[in-house]
């Protein structure tokens, strides 16, 4: 049986983690969940929102499950996302970008995968205040980073069966700094002779996307625009509540949905599962249990399909209700 770190977040966090671990359950995989509370809810018993326990659970299981987890505004406390990044490593941000069955949008088809670099760029936050007129933010590009962003992009298109990697970049007005982290995808893809490449500059990506994301297949970006072009995708295909997304580094992989912890409806038993399940299936499929993230998905697939959905989506379904759907579905 194997063991996994699972954040269970606060906020909506609890309700949608209890979710997949049911419907994980029921698939018929065992898994050992190692529980971890994260967020708002432990800095008034441990003075911090993301306790050196949780970063030493991931550490020795190597593999995490994170629900939503606020990070608390004005009180001084970074992300907890920036910082599971940082100190664990974790370099490439994995955002597949797919068309869900009953989930409607204004386009039918997207299937593709932005690949961000998450460790550097002007997210460095290499800044400094010249004076009370002018501030100054450092974009910082490394050929070490571009390359292992890079070769993880185009391992991830011959694993997964992609046929095409398109850089993003806006090397014609940063000739040093985007310019590096261009010919440093060119040197890498080299390497990879079968599948095809693409160069383009990021506003004209932006409006491609929204005029026609098909032409799209793997995507890699540097940190800012990384950020920005995958909550775009998301929203061609229905939103942040049904975006998935991992974050992997050579050690360790943290998979987790993009939305937020929506304190709003907290213990309302509204709020939908589905962008944590996603990952929960990517998480699968990484760690080679791909009979189980099949199973699920097209469980997942043929409720959504039969019209049941949780409120976000247009439907009317509890949090418990879609759960037992889909545990249905799994035959």
């Amino acid at each position: 049986m194997r063991t996994i770190t699972l954040i269970n977040g606060d906020g909506i966090g609890p309700e949608i983690s209890k979710s997949v671990v049911e419907i994980i359950k029921a698939s018929g995989l065992d898994i050992d969940w190692d529980i971890q509370t994260a967020g708002e809810d432990v800095i008034e018993t441990e003075g911090v929102p993301l306790p050196n326990r949780v970063l030493d659970s991931i550490k020795k299981n190597k593999i995490a499950l994170k629900a939503p987890v606020t990070t608390p505004i004005g009180k001084g406390f970074r992300s907890v996302n920036v910082q599971l990044r940082k100190d664990l490593d974790l370099y490439a941000n994995l955002r597949p970008c797919k068309n869900l069955p009953g989930v409607a949008t204004r386009f039918d088809n997207v299937d593709l995968v932005v690949v961000r670099e998450n460790t550097e760029d002007l997210y460095a936050g290499v800044e400094e205040q010249i004076d009370e007129n002018t501030a100054h933010s450092i974009k910082i590009i490394t050929r070490k980073a571009s390359e292992r962003i890079c070769k993880f992009a185009f391992d991830y298109a011959v694993k997964n069966d992609r046929h095409e990697v398109c850089v993003v970049t806006k090397a014609n007005i940063m000739k040093l700094s985007d310019g590096l982290f261009l010919d440093t995808f060119r040197q890498v893809a080299q390497n990879y002779p079968q599948i095809k490449t693409r160069e383009i500059l990021v506003d004209n990506l932006c409006m491609q996307l929204v005029q026609d994301p098909t032409r799209f297949d793997v995507l890699v970006l540097p940190n800012l625009y990384g950020d920005i072009v995958s909550d775009l995708t998301a929203g061609l295909i229905g939103g942040l509540g049904v975006a998935q997304g991992a974050n992997i580094g050579l050690e360790c992989a943290v998979f987790e949905p993009v939305h937020g912890s929506a304190p709003d409806i907290k213990g309302q038993n509204k709020a939908n599962p589905t962008a944590l399940l996603l990952s929960a299936i990517e998480m699968l499929k990484y760690i080679g249990e791909n009979v189980y993230a099949d199973k699920i998905e097209k469980a997942l697939f043929k409720t959504l399909a039969d019209g049941n959905k949780t409120a976000d989506l247009g439907g009317s379904l509890s949090t418990t209700e879609f759960t037992a759907k889909i545990i249905a579905n799994l035959g």
